[in-house]
């Protein structure tokens, strides 16, 4: 594995998701893989979960882990190549990417979409341009498009999770929120699940949430909620943003939030969701107080998810 920016670097979907749970028993089972080695992790936009838990997974494996926020610690970055830099941004790409490359064994970068410009975000242009100059893997803790550490992660959960001898149903589900938010995580789950390959995958959404069609082949699209629910064994809830039209919001509907009424017409489904979550807004508090949450189970895979692809990364490294 040369970089980890989505499902297309992982050669072995199934090793991998054992790897991270072998390492959820035994955290510390490589701890000299990483000695002497350090990830440096930059963020141009916030974190919680990612953060802590690829920090947490470095240090299982004996590495050094440095953050820096973008354009609060430090100069704010120009990504346009023959930009003119006349405007607020101090330092290119250029100049910072291959420094930065010389610093760390491994860079971990944090970008999110401007949700103005599809052209824009979807060419992922601020990753690519790291992955470009650095000259060192690169890791996504989230970029305008995917967010493949989520993504991994939650593929770890639903195989630890089910354990009947057969496909589970999985719904993936929009739901309400007060902003209009980017369709990363959907896009990335959508990928992942569809190359994970064992399960029946439901999306479903209001009339106009499509989501690009390259993620989401393979899966089955329905317009009607209670439809995909039925018999659901595992529901993902997320908000998403509109892709055609790019970034809007045309539904807010109360009435797609998931509540125990919907819950019953399942099969004693499990939900997940990434975190954070808007109580009574995208999920009812009878959901995540409930028994049928699973959402900080999920959260705390987080670390297994990071540990397994960075050790993947630097397995690659020494090769």
């Amino acid at each position: 594995m040369k970089h980890f920016l989505s499902v297309n670097e992982v050669t072995n979907l199934s090793q991998l998701v054992d790897n991270a749970l072998a390492y959820k028993a035994n955290p510390f089972k490589d701890a000299e893989l990483g000695h002497n080695k350090r990830l440096g992790m930059l963020f141009l936009n916030p974190s919680m979960r990612t953060r802590i838990s690829t920090q947490i997974a470095a240090k299982n494996l004996g590495m050094d882990a440095i953050v820096f926020n973008v354009g609060q610690d430090g100069w704010s970055l120009e990504f346009e190549d023959e930009a003119i830099m006349s405007g607020t941004s101090v330092e290119h790409v250029k100049e910072a990417a291959p420094v930065l490359g010389k610093y760390f064994d491994i860079l971990g970068v944090r970008t999110f979409p401007s949700l103005k410009n599809k052209e824009d975000d979807y060419s992922e242009l601020y990753i690519n341009q790291f992955i470009k100059y650095s000259g060192v893997p690169v890791l996504s803790l989230e970029s305008a498009t995917l967010h493949p550490l989520q993504s991994l992660t939650d593929i770890i959960t639903i195989q630890e999770t089910f354990k009947e001898k057969r496909k589970p149903k999985i719904v993936l589900t929009w739901a309400p929120h007060v902003k209009a938010l980017p369709q990363c995580v959907a896009n990335s789950f959508s990928q992942w699940v569809n190359a994970w390959g064992g399960a029946d995958f439901v999306i479903t959404h209001p009339e106009d949430y499509e989501l690009d069609s390259k993620f989401t082949k393979g899966a089955t699209i329905t317009l009607d909620q209670d439809e995909a629910l039925k018999d659901a064994d595992l529901i993902y809830i997320k908000n998403w943003s509109t892709y055609t039209d790019y970034g809007k919001i045309y539904c807010n509907d109360p009435e797609w939030m998931l509540t125990n009424e919907k819950l019953a017409i399942t099969n004693k489904a499990k939900v997940m969701h990434c975190l954070p979550v808007r109580r009574n807004v995208e999920l009812s508090d009878e959901i995540l107080d409930g028994s049928s949450s699973i959402v900080t189970q999920q959260a705390g895979n987080r670390v297994w998810a990071a540990q397994a692809v960075l050790a993947e990364l630097l397995k690659s490294k020494k090769q």
